[in-house]
Parts: structure tokens; C-alpha cells; sequence
């Protein structure tokens, strides 16, 4: 039997400090989500634990999607959110080929620069994209992970830049893609979900979101 994650659904407190310094560092914001996952995972915690999140702001409220084999809210700050945790296994065990769905996904589309020849010894910079370029990096990623898109509606959001003296100093720009879709290999688009996708995932990048097209 499969160990599918969890989706943790958290509405975040306005009036909250620990919320406001979120929101205002992707660093802190990583942090914070982390407490959600076990601790002694050693090296890479994020990956062992398959934790994936995306933030979702409104002019109103402010909601954050925490996905991972094991969630405990109740580890969050005192007063931070209300939590509601969904068990994602009827979402996986419905996926087949041929299955329309809804999906929203923000991801960090870029490339790394290539060098000429005389330094092929050397790693060029991470170069993010944009428009088109951007979008048809989502739509060679999307048909690796087992979809076939009809729809792609980008919505750029504003770059994360990692805070703090350890941190790289490399910006992420981000784009929320929703759209629509047709299943094309369930084991392939699984992976993905599990996974992410792309770069950034740290950051709030990567979580791929799927619904039945005919859902409300």
C-alpha cells in the first residue's frame, strides 16, 4: 500500500508577529514551515520529508499549502493559523490517462548560461526567464511529468531573495501557472506531485496542485 503525503491547508493570522516576519522573508518563512515535519532527518530534511509549499495571498487573507509525508501543525507558533489537514490519497489513486484537471502551480522557470568552449570547466549563472521563454519551460516540464496543457494562464509574483549570512545570493522569480489539462502518464505526473517541480523549492516553488476539471 502507498504512503501518500498530506496537504496541510493554513489560513494565517493577520494580526500575528511570527506571521508578518514570514511573509516578509522566504528565509523565515522555510523555517517556520519546517517545524511542520519531524526532526533527525539529517542531511537534506526538506527532501526526506517531501515537504513542498506554496503561499497563496488574496487582498484579504493570506493561505499556506504545506504537502509532506508527515504534517504536524500543532508545532507551528502558538495563535499562527488554523490548520486543516486533507489526506491526498483519493487525489492520487484517481489519476489515469486521459483525466482532465484543474491545476495551479507556482514555479522558478530559468536556465543555466552556457559558456564558450575555453571555459567548459566552468558552471554559468542561473539565468531566470520570462513570457514566452517562461512559458514554454512550463510546457516542456509539464509533458515530462504526464501532462498534456490547454490551458496556461501565468501571473508573475513578486522574487523571493534567500535572506540571512549563509544565503545565496541569488533571486527567484516567481510564476503561478493554473490552467487545464489532460493526464497523459499517472505514474510520471505522481512523481512530479511528490517531488516539484523545478527550482526554488525552498522558496515557495514547485508544488504542482491538480483537481478534477469538473470540480467546483
Amino acid at each position: 500500500m502507498n504512503n501518500y503525503p498530506a496537504l496541510a491547508r493554513i489560513r494565517l493570522n493577520p494580526h500575528h508577529r511570527a506571521v508578518h516576519r514570514d511573509l516578509r522573508d522566504a528565509t523565515q518563512m522555510h523555517r517556520t514551515v519546517m517545524r511542520l515535519v519531524p526532526d533527525n532527518l539529517g542531511d537534506s530534511p526538506r527532501l526526506k520529508a517531501g515537504l513542498l509549499y506554496r503561499l497563496e495571498e488574496t487582498d484579504t487573507s493570506s493561505t499556506l499549502l504545506v504537502q509532506a509525508a508527515h504534517l504536524d501543525p500543532t508545532l507551528l507558533p502558538p495563535g499562527y493559523g488554523h490548520a486543516e489537514i486533507k489526506n491526498l490519497t483519493p487525489m492520487f489513486s484517481a489519476l489515469r490517462k486521459g483525466l482532465a484537471v484543474r491545476y495551479r502551480i507556482v514555479l522558478n522557470p530559468a536556465k543555466r548560461e552556457r559558456l564558450p568552449l575555453d571555459q567548459k570547466n566552468k558552471r554559468g549563472k542561473i539565468i531566470p526567464l520570462s513570457g514566452q521563454d517562461a512559458d514554454q519551460w512550463w510546457r516542456r516540464r509539464a509533458t515530462d511529468a504526464g501532462l498534456h496543457l490547454h490551458i496556461l494562464t501565468p501571473t508573475n509574483l513578486a522574487p523571493v531573495r534567500p535572506q540571512g549570512q549563509q544565503a545565496p545570493p541569488m533571486r527567484h522569480s516567481l510564476i503561478r501557472y493554473d490552467g487545464t489539462a489532460t493526464v497523459t502518464d499517472p505514474d510520471a505526473l505522481t512523481q512530479a506531485v511528490l517531488n516539484g517541480i523545478g527550482r526554488a523549492k525552498p522558496y515557495g516553488a514547485g508544488l504542482l496542485s491538480l483537481a478534477p476539471a469538473g470540480a467546483a
